[in-house]
C-alpha cells in the first residue's frame, strides 16, 4: 500500500468540514458510511514513518497502522475500504485527530497524561528514552556538558518540554533551537549551528543513519525520560479503540512485532541501506509479551 507523496496532499478545508460529523458518531460508523479510513502519518520520523527515495511511505509505525486497517476491514466486512493518508506535524497532529480530519495517527507520538486529556491512545507500539546526539569529537558526554551550549530539538515534542524545563530549573544557560521536524534538527547539528540534538534515542539513530558518515555522530547521556509511543484516536470511542488495541496485541504477542522490529531497527533500511543497529531493549521485550496502553510518566 505504498503511495506517492504527491497523492497524499489533501485539501485541508474539505477535511475540516467533515470533522464535526466525526464527533457525532463513532469512528467505525463514520468509516462504514464514507468507505474511507483517514490515517495521519509523519513524513520524516525515521524509521517509524517516512518516505523512501521514491517518495513512498514506509516505516515501523506505518506497518502497525496497516495491520490496524486490516482489522478494521475485517470488523466492518469492507475488503475494499479506501485509505486516505494525511501528513501531520508535532504541532497539528492532535488537532487533526480531534476535529475528525484523521481517524488514526501512528508515527512517533508519546502517550502521556497531558495528551490523554485531549485524545485516546492505543496499546503502546514502542518504548524509547530521550538522549543526546553530538559529534564524536565535541567533548559532550552527558547533560552537564550542555551548559552554555546551543542545543537543538524538534518543536512540539516532549523533548522540547524536558529540555526547556532542565534549562530553567538548573540554570544551564543553553541556547535552545526548536526545529520544525527531526530532519531540520539534525541538519542544524550537522552544519554546526548546534552542539547537540536532544530527541528520542531511536529517532536520533534514524537521523544518524541518513548521514554520509554515521560514525561522525554518537548518542550519549543517560535517558532523561522513558516514553511510550502509541497511536492516537478521538476520545470516548471504545468500539474503535477495541479494534485498534486488538490488532496491535495480536501483532505483538504472535511474534510478528519482533519481525517488524528486526526489519526496521536491525537490518538495512531505505533509502541508503544503512543499519540502525538498535536491538530490542528490555522494555520492548516486556511490551511485546504484555501489550498495554499505559503512559510512562
Amino acid at each position: 500500500m505504498k503511495v506517492r507523496k504527491a497523492a497524499l496532499l489533501v485539501a485541508t478545508l474539505g477535511l475540516f468540514a467533515g470533522g464535526a460529523q466525526a464527533q457525532d458518531a463513532g469512528t467505525l460508523k463514520k468509516i462504514k458510511d464514507t468507505g474511507v479510513i483517514s490515517l495521519g502519518y509523519r513524513e520524516s520520523s525515521i524509521p517509524f514513518s517516512y518516505y523512501d527515495d521514491q517518495q513512498n511511505l514506509i516505516g515501523y509505525s506505518y506497518e502497525f497502522m496497516l495491520k490496524i486497517v486490516d482489522a478494521v476491514k475485517q470488523k466492518l466486512n469492507m475488503p475494499d475500504l479506501k485509505v486516505r493518508l494525511t501528513p501531520v506535524t508535532p504541532q497539528n497532529r492532535i488537532p487533526l485527530v480531534q476535529n475528525g480530519t484523521v481517524d488514526l495517527e501512528c508515527g512517533s507520538t508519546t502517550n502521556n497524561i497531558e495528551r490523554e486529556q485531549q485524545v485516546t491512545f492505543s496499546n503502546t507500539i514502542f518504548v524509547i528514552g530521550t538522549r543526546l546526539m553530538t559529534r564524536r569529537d565535541s567533548g559532550i558526554k552527558g547533560w552537564p556538558d550542555l551548559k552554555g551550549k546551543t542545543v537543538v530539538t524538534t518543536a512540539g515534542t516532549t523533548s522540547e518540554r524536558l529540555l526547556r524545563k532542565m534549562n530553567q530549573n538548573k540554570g544551564m544557560g543553553m541556547n535552545i533551537i526548536s526545529a520544525k521536524d527531526h530532519g531540520e534538527a539534525f541538519q542544524t547539528l550537522a552544519n554546526g549551528r548546534a552542539s547537540a540534538f536532544m530527541m528520542d534515542d531511536a529517532l536520533l539513530a534514524g537521523e544518524r543513519a541518513k548521514w554520509g558518515n554515521p560514525g561522525e555522530f554518537v548518542i550519549v547521556g543517560a535517558p532523561q525520560s522513558e516514553e511510550a509511543y502509541g497511536c492516537m484516536m478521538r476520545k470516548n470511542d471504545p468500539a474503535f479503540k477495541k479494534v485498534v488495541d486488538g490488532a496491535i496485541a495480536r501483532v505483538e504477542t504472535s511474534g510478528e512485532a519482533d519481525q517488524i522490529y528486526q526489519k526496521w531497527f536491525e537490518s538495512p533500511i531505505p533509502p541508503k541501506g544503512l543499519n540502525l543497529n538498535f536491538p530490542e531493549n528490555d522494555a520492548i521485550k516486556a511490551l511485546f509479551k504484555n501489550p498495554n496502553d499505559k503512559p510512562i510518566d
